[in-house]
């Protein structure tokens, strides 16, 4: 398979991993939201009961989650790519 070929083949892939990837990392957070706060639900930043250290603590442990959840995602399509087509996608 050429080097482009294998590229335009990984495009649609890594778009539904990259959705999946969301999915998962959204059920992740709202599980460690729960063990970490005790709280059922992680406060958004327009909550005006929320203070600002507990909205800034979840944001950033959502975004830390969802970065890892992503790149493992994306490194194992891109592995798995390599391993069917011999290249590795850009």
């Amino acid at each position: 398979m050429s080097k482009g070929i294998g590229r335009a083949a990984y495009k649609p892939v890594g778009v539904l991993m990259g959705l999946a990837a969301g999915t998962v990392a959204g059920v992740i957070f709202r599980q460690v939201w729960k063990l970490t706060a005790g709280d059922g639900e992680a406060p958004s930043a327009t909550d005006e009961d929320r203070r600002w250290g507990e909205v800034l603590a979840a944001a950033a442990l959502q975004g830390a989650i969802f970065a890892v959840v992503r790149a493992a995602v994306d490194r194992g399509g891109a592995v798995g790519v390599r391993r069917l087509t011999g290249h590795w996608p850009d």
